[in-house]
C-alpha cells in the first residue's frame, strides 16, 4: 500500500502558493492558473484517514473531468486541461464559502437527522412518514459552510447565508439555478448507466471577470451518492438497505467500528486487506458511473510522473 499519493511538494514554474485541503492540493501559479492534484487521501466525517487508497485520486479526478465535460453546455466550469491522471489545471477563482448540497432522496446525513426526529434540514421541510432512502417530492438544497482542514462542515439555510452576507442574493440565485440544472443533468446521466443520483454537492467560484463557474469535483463517489436503479423499488418495499455507489460504505464501516468523527474517538485501523477492498470498490464505482473500463496509471513513481506531466503542459502555455 506504499504506492499511494498522500502528500505533494512541487515547485512549478511561476508558482505563488499552495493550499492543502482534505484530499486535494491546489497550486496557484502566475496568470491565474491553478494546478489541482487529487491525492489518494481518504476523508470521512471530515477526518482524513491515516492511510491512502490506491488509485482513489485518479478515479476522482477522471470522473470529475468527464462530468465537467458533460455539463459544460449548461454551466461554465474552471477546467482547462488534465495533463496527468491525478491532475486538473484550470482558471483561478474566488470560491464561494458554501457547498451547494442537493438531495433527491432521504439518505445519508438527511436520513440520520430525520431518524433523530428533525423534520427541517437547512430550512427545507422533510415530509412526515418517510422511510430511509425514499424519494423527496422535489429535490431539496441543503447548503453547508465550507470547513478548513480538520473542521466539520456545518448545515446552514439559505436565509442564514443571506443574512450573514456569505453570498449575495443575486449570486445565490445563480448558484441555486446552476445546482438544480446540474442535478437534473447528473440524474439523466446516471439513469443512462442504470443508476440513481441520490444526492451530491457542488462548489462554485467567481473568476476575476465576475463569472460564476463550477469548481472542484462533480458527481464523484466522494461528492455524490448513487443507487442501482434495478431493485430499488423492491428494496424499499421490503425495508431493505440499498446497494450504494458512494463513500457511504466507508462511513458505515467506520460507524460499525465506533467512529463518527466525534471528539475523543479514535480512527479504527484499516488493514491492507480492507484498504485493497476499498480500492477495488472505487474502481467498481468508476466503471459503473462512466461505463468505461478503468485503466490504472503507473504507480512506480507517482510524484515524478505528475511533476513531469504538469511541467510539460505548463511549458506549452508559455510557448
Amino acid at each position: 500500500m506504499s504506492n499511494t499519493l498522500m502528500d505533494t511538494d512541487f515547485h512549478f514554474s511561476g508558482q505563488k502558493s499552495v493550499y492543502k485541503g482534505k484530499v486535494r492540493e491546489v497550486y496557484t501559479l502566475k496568470d491565474d492558473i491553478l494546478v489541482m492534484i487529487a491525492t489518494d487521501r481518504l476523508s470521512a466525517f471530515d477526518v482524513v484517514m491515516p492511510k491512502g487508497i490506491p488509485y482513489k485520486g485518479q478515479i476522482l479526478n477522471q470522473i470529475a473531468t468527464k462530468m465537467m465535460q458533460a455539463t459544460e453546455d449548461i454551466v461554465p466550469n474552471w477546467l482547462m486541461a488534465t495533463p496527468d491522471a491525478n491532475v486538473a489545471v484550470g482558471k483561478a477563482c474566488e470560491p464561494f464559502k458554501v457547498e451547494m448540497v442537493i438531495r433527491g432522496y432521504l439518505s445519508g446525513h438527511a436520513a440520520r437527522e430525520y431518524k433523530a426526529g428533525k423534520r427541517m434540514l437547512c430550512g427545507e421541510p422533510m415530509p412526515e412518514g418517510m422511510r430511509e432512502n425514499d424519494k423527496f417530492p422535489e429535490p431539496i438544497i441543503t447548503p453547508a459552510t465550507k470547513a478548513e482542514k480538520g473542521d466539520h462542515d456545518e448545515d446552514i439555510s439559505k436565509v442564514e447565508i443571506l443574512e450573514r452576507g456569505i453570498v449575495s442574493k443575486d449570486d445565490y440565485e445563480v448558484l441555486e439555478k446552476y445546482t438544480k440544472a446540474l442535478f437534473q443533468r447528473g440524474t439523466e446521466l446516471a439513469a443512462q448507466r442504470g443508476l440513481i443520483l441520490v444526492d451530491t454537492k457542488y462548489e462554485f467560484g467567481k473568476t476575476k471577470d465576475g463569472e460564476i463557474v463550477l469548481i472542484d469535483e462533480i458527481h464523484t463517489p466522494d461528492s455524490s451518492r448513487y443507487f442501482y436503479m434495478e431493485g430499488y423499488e423492491e428494496h424499499q418495499a421490503k425495508g431493505e438497505s440499498q446497494k450504494q455507489l458512494s463513500k457511504e460504505f466507508v462511513r458505515q464501516w467506520l460507524i460499525s467500528n465506533g467512529f463518527q468523527g466525534l471528539e475523543g474517538e479514535t480512527v479504527p485501523n484499516m488493514n491492507d486487506d480492507y484498504i485493497q477492498s476499498v480500492s477495488e470498490r472505487y474502481i467498481e464505482l468508476y466503471e459503473s458511473i462512466t461505463g468505461e473500463a478503468f485503466v490504472k496509471a503507473d504507480l512506480s513513481n507517482i510524484q515524478e510522473r505528475i511533476g513531469q506531466n504538469v511541467s510539460s503542459y505548463l511549458g506549452t502555455l508559455e510557448e
